[in-house]
């Protein structure tokens, strides 16, 4: 079957490339005709030059054979009609749009479908859930949580002083109190997935897989323990930043959607917050809406903005704007002048990695945000999710044990995983653990691993029922 993508920009690319790693038949239909080029030059699928409302590029790209029509334009407004107009005349199983507006993404539309729209992804909400998520774990570094299960990921970039410096990974795990793995260390351009005997270079970024309380010790004895953060500069007063700062301040007064999506999300707790907006007419209406929020107008670049409106001391800064290099630099700036944590928004991988590198502590990635919401949606045997990491060559993903599958009831030592793939922990009911060789998967287990992404629809066979 036919996965449709329309639209050719960064997620579109993205998304496409995933799928195409995947050995999914992917069609990129594209308006621009140098997006086309690019889109022509760099993936292997057919690339298609027109406007998605014409039938007859909808009949060149077999629309009738395709099981997903995905739009991800730049338009939230083409994306609902392309859905809603291939909804009326062909028989095509599920249709995404990408909708950033929240004023579109009403209640009805997220319970049900709209238009035709079988699944609306949001950048805007699934970002600011990102956020929200690494201010309650105190913004140390970047997180991943998994559904049903007391473990997390973490990243650990290695300092000059760290007690992890230098070691072997065995050795360190034989002296702390606290268990954990190390599922892949990012060194340089490249990554390994590490065994016992690996030695932890400085500057390294460890993701780290362990129990919420492990890995805050773990973090602790790193020269970062977790602290409440109670006065928060919001730099960027847009969607993001609108959504961050209402849940932050609990503003009762104009409850919305959004708001009610992410208390149900993570509970809220009044704090101090600034937020900084350099559009006078924004900032104003700003100002009107967040009474208990003060609202500066002003450019975070000009020098000595922070500094003279007394926000060096504050806890965390998270500089949503549509710029992702000030973003960074921000973030960076932020912390050198004092502020104990920073949070960057970002798009494009290339500036996870650099992120990585640097001084911000937690990196938000719209993209990445938006193309595993999809991905998960489209990968519709047994894996439940993924998260993208080390510039998305690798991703982890969780899956469950089909009774009856190739994997059921054999220890893990005895499976031959694809290259690069290793389970990192089982969920069996109420209990959590960390494996070891010589466990069982059984029937029923949920099992989160890493991979390679080209590897992902063989470990889909691998955990399935086997087919008569």
């Amino acid at each position: 079957m036919k996965k449709i993508i329309v639209g050719a920009g960064n997620v579109g690319l993205q998304l496409a490339r995933k799928l195409i790693e995947e050995k999914h038949d992917v069609v990129l239909i594209e308006r621009n005709i140098d997006k086309v080029r690019k889109a022509a030059g760099s993936l292997d699928c057919m690339v298609i030059h027109g406007e998605v409302n014409n039938r007859e590029i909808l009949k060149q790209a077999s629309i009738n054979e395709a099981d997903f029509f995905i739009s991800v334009t730049e338009s939230d407004e083409l994306n609902m009609i392309a859905c809603g107009m291939v909804a009326s005349e062909y028989k095509v199983p599920y249709k995404i749009a990408r909708v950033r507006n929240f004023e579109y993404t009403s209640s009805s539309i997220a319970q049900k479908p709209f238009l035709g729209i079988d699944y609306v992804v949001n950048p805007e909400v699934e970002a600011s859930r990102a956020i929200l998520r690494s201010i309650e774990h105190g913004a140390i570094s970047d997180i991943i949580n998994f559904e049903g299960t007391t473990f997390q990921m973490r990243t650990m970039v290695i300092g000059e002083y760290s007690r992890f410096r230098d070691r072997r990974i065995e050795d360190i795990k034989n002296e702390v109190q606290y268990d954990f793995i190390v599922a892949v260390i990012v060194r340089e351009n490249g990554y390994i997935i590490p065994q016992g005997d690996t030695i932890i270079r400085e500057r390294d970024t460890l993701y780290l897989i362990g129990t919420l309380a492990h890995l805050q010790t773990a973090f602790e004895t790193e020269g970062k323990p977790r602290k409440e953060l109670r006065k928060i500069v919001v730099v960027g007063g847009g969607r993001i930043g609108s959504y961050v700062t209402r849940h932050l301040i609990k503003n009762n007064e104009r409850e919305s959607f959004i708001s009610r999506m992410l208390e149900s999300f993570v509970p809220r707790q009044k704090r101090n917050v600034v937020m900084i907006e350099q559009d006078y007419d924004r900032s104003k209406l700003l100002a009107e809406e967040f009474s208990q929020a003060l609202v500066l107008y002003g450019d975070v670049s000009d020098e000595g903005l922070l500094e003279e409106n007394g926000l060096a001391d504050y806890d965390l800064l998270i500089s949503t704007t549509g710029n992702q290099e000030l973003n960074l630099v921000t973030s960076m700036y932020a912390k050198s002048i004092g502020i104990k944590r920073s949070i960057a928004l970002v798009n494009k991988n290339d500036f996870l990695k650099m992120a990585s590198k640097l001084s911000v502590d937690t990196t938000i990635s719209m993209n990445n945000a938006v193309v595993n919401s999809i991905l998960k949606l489209v990968r519709k045997g047994k894996v439940h999710s993924i998260h993208a990491i080390s510039g998305g060559n690798l991703e982890v993903i969780e899956m469950s044990v089909d009774h009856g599958s190739q994997v059921a009831n054999r220890m893990i030592k005895d499976i031959k995983l694809p290259y690069h793939s290793l389970i990192l922990f089982i969920s069996r009911g109420d209990e959590n653990y960390l494996p070891h060789g010589n466990d069982m998967l059984l029937g029923g287990d949920n099992i989160v691993l890493i991979t390679r992404k080209e590897h992902v629809n063989k470990l889909d066979q691998m955990f399935a029922k086997k087919k008569k």
